[in-house]
């Protein structure tokens, strides 16, 4: 007999972690991290972790597992996760996927395939030719040849275009093609998807609040501890959307006011690039609402409701 799986899922500021929240408390479940920022530790306010105290007693998973320095993958998440669902499922209670990234949701619920192995000479032609043109000019590269992954991932994001670029001519494959080909770390498990969407206008002034509230707590102070700290610029965090824009800022790049105003832009602009990905994901249901509005906690609950009734 199969098991449940929920999945609470969106583009940012959406209101994901209150509805995962409500369903957790409301079913007896606790809830799995999927957001790839949010698996390291110390990088808090940036990512809008659920403090302690907000998570109102319920038990959340694959939060702060990772050290900054560290190369946390989707393969690695994925493997973690699964383990957190049997985990859960062991204990009688009912696991909830919330988060943003579209990637992991993928890894965990189809699986990622093997790939070839890291292959040091080509990546080290693929960053060279990144150092003496532009990463844009990687990014140009990786189009040409697997034009999913390029619209997938960041422009700016060398890494995973160098992966993406390895894979293709190690294989003579583009990476989505491999894709279609893997299989689910999480076999028997029935998965309930929920996307939580809400109108463009809506999520730029939701943004625009948290960004302001980001400053408000301390992100500035946050990012200089962790530097005290050692942690270094080139960590994997402080690549992402609103810790990258806030380095800029403290040297000296722009004021803060132009450094909240791009963060809250390219929060937008990731949010359009959430709802893409999600629209390729089968069988998902869409609740149009912020997550922690009552009626959509209801639309929510229903739904889980019925799997977990056909699934008995």
């Amino acid at each position: 007999m199969s098991k449940p799986l929920v999945a609470v899922l969106g583009s940012t500021a959406t209101g994901k972690s209150a509805l995962a929240l409500a369903l957790a408390e409301r079913f007896g479940g606790e809830i799995i991290n999927c957001d790839s920022t949010a698996v390291y530790r110390g990088f808090d306010i940036g990512t809008d972790k659920v403090s302690l105290a907000d998570r109102r007693g319920v038990r959340h998973h694959l939060i702060d597992v990772a050290d900054p320095t560290e190369d946390y993958t989707a393969a690695q998440y994925a493997r973690e996760a699964a383990a957190a669902v049997r985990d859960i499922h062991a204990r009688g209670r009912l696991p909830i996927l919330a988060g943003g990234s579209g990637f992991y949701y993928r890894a965990l619920t189809r699986g990622l395939f093997p790939g070839p192995g890291r292959c040091a000479p080509l990546r080290q032609r693929l960053e060279d030719m990144a150092a003496a043109r532009g990463v844009a000019f990687v990014h140009r590269m990786l189009t040409r040849v697997d034009s999913p992954s390029a619209r997938r991932i960041q422009p700016n994001d060398l890494k995973r275009m160098v992966r993406a670029l390895e894979v293709f001519y190690l294989t003579g494959r583009p990476l989505t093609a491999h894709f279609a080909e893997t299989a689910s770390p999480i076999p028997g498990v029935d998965v309930t998807g929920i996307v939580v969407r809400l109108p463009a206008a809506a999520i730029a002034e939701r943004v625009r609040r948290r960004v302001d509230e980001q400053f408000e707590r301390g992100l500035l102070d946050e990012i200089r501890a962790l530097l005290a700290r050692g942690i270094p610029e080139t960590a994997r965090p402080f690549g992402g959307l609103v810790y990258r824009q806030a380095l800029e800022h403290l040297h000296g790049v722009r004021d803060e006011r132009a450094t909240r105003a791009l963060i809250a832009q390219e929060n937008r602009h990731y949010a359009r690039r959430q709802l893409t990905w999600f629209r390729k994901e089968p069988g998902l249901a869409w609740l149009d609402g912020p997550g922690e509005s009552p009626s959509t906690i209801a639309a929510a609950s229903r739904l889980v409701e019925s799997v977990r009734k056909m699934l008995t």
